[in-house]
Parts: structure tokens; sequence; C-alpha cells
């Protein structure tokens, strides 16, 4: 039985003062929980200062990006180990807003996947396709290419890879896909994990929906067999917001 898991992207919003504000809002309405797994990935600015706010409770910590170095002359990035020394169970990687607006290509996200395997830290690997890549009826081929990328040469023992299916086009857009179409590529991409590795594996491996998540959306997602969860953006920078979509995923 996999445990549904609610990760919280940021983005780049929030300062220290709105990050702390914000657990300080979150954190009491979501204190029972027990049955949904919580991370919050904020801007780098804000790790540590939320690392205060969650250790002694359930909600776990996670970091955007990441690099795969240990150290070095490497303006502007974040090793595994810096993470990881601020309270970091997670990191996305992968985001199409990266793959697109930074350049970042498979080979990157494999190196930063292998990094944070090796660093201890828990990726949520995201995957998707864009409206004109559906419309040509490829999504599944451009989804297979990404995970075919993102994850050569890395062996898996079991449940610590955490997979995000996001279309590209129902990300921040206010279109989300259908709960239909999120299944079939959900599921395709667990068929596909299946072949890569084998059944346990890919019974193990969590795969969330991500792109316009909302109150009024999770339930209908969180209904099909293979949806484990969500990738929230926008909708995780209200407190109660949050907070009702974590509730709405306990079965």
């Amino acid at each position: 039985m996999r445990t549904p898991l609610i990760a919280a992207n940021w983005k780049m919003n929030n300062t220290v003062a709105e990050s702390t504000r914000f657990a300080d809002g979150f954190l009491p309405l979501v204190q029972d929980v027990q049955e949904v797994e919580m991370v919050i990935c904020p801007p780098f600015t804000s790790l540590f200062p939320l690392r205060e706010k969650l250790s002694p409770t359930r909600v776990n910590l996670g970091a955007q990006d990441i690099f795969w170095e240990e150290k070095g002359a490497f303006t502007g990035e974040i090793s595994p180990a810096m993470l990881t020394d601020v309270g970091c169970r997670y990191v996305i990687i992968g985001h199409s807003e990266r793959r697109q607006l930074m350049g970042e290509t498979d080979v990157m996200v494999n190196r930063k996947l292998k990094a944070a395997l090796q660093g201890g830290l828990k990726p949520i690997l995201c995957v998707g396709e864009t409206l004109q890549e559906r419309k040509n009826n490829r999504a599944r081929e451009v989804v297979k290419m990404q995970l075919d990328g993102a994850l050569k040469d890395i062996a898996l023992t079991g449940g610590e890879l955490v997979i995000a299916y996001e279309p590209v086009w129902a990300i921040g857009t206010g279109v989300n896909a259908s709960t239909d179409d999120a299944q079939e590529m959900i599921g395709f991409i667990r068929d596909y994990i299946t072949k890569l590795y084998d059944h346990n594996q890919a019974d193990a491996i969590r795969i969330l929906y991500g792109g316009s998540v909302k109150p009024d959306n999770i339930e209908g997602f969180m209904n099909r067999e293979d949806i484990d969860g969500a990738l929230v953006g926008g909708a995780s920078l209200e407190a109660d917001t949050l907070a009702r979509i974590v509730r709405l995923c306990i079965k």
C-alpha cells in the first residue's frame, strides 16, 4: 500500500517571513494527519528557517533543485550535502520550468538524480509533455524518452524515487488534465517502470499528478488507482488551501 504524498512546490515565492508565517498557519491544520505524507519545497533562502518549524512535525522539507558535484567552483549551485545539512529529505528534479527556461537536459537530470540518491535524498522526478506534443500524439513517446534519460544507469532498491507527471500545458494555466488523461499517462509510466526494472519497483514507486491541482479537483485524481498524490504549485501558497488538499487525500 503506497502512502499518499502531497508535495508543495513554492517555486520563486515567499520570503523568509512569509514562509515562517505560512508554517505557523499550516502546521496546526494538519497536526493530526498521519495518513498522508507531506513535503514543502520552498526557495533555498527559506530552507533553514522552515527546518526549525517543521522538524518537530510530520511535515518534510524539500528543495527545488540540486547540483551533482559535492563542492567547488559552481557559482549559484547547491550540493546534496548542503540540502541534507539543513534538513531536506526530498528534492524536485527535472521540473519543466527548469527544462524550458534554464535549458536543463535529460543528461543533467540524470546526473542530479544520481547525486540525490547517493546523497540520501528522495528525488521527485518530473516528466511531462507540451501541448503540441500531446496534439501530435507524442505524449507517451516524450515521457518515455524523459524516463530513459533520467534513469539511465540508476539502480533502484524500492520506494526511494517519486515520479511526478506534470503535463506542461497544465502547469500554472488553470487548466488541468482530466482524471482519465492523468490516469492513462500515470498508468503508462508505472507499466514502463515495470519494463525498466520489475513489478516490485513499479508497485513501490509513488507517482504524483501535477498541474493546476486544487481542492475542487484533488479527490478526482486520488480516486484513480495509479495516482498516489500531487505536486502542488500555486494552490500550495495558501495554508488553508494546502491543508484542504491534504485532508481530501485521506482515504
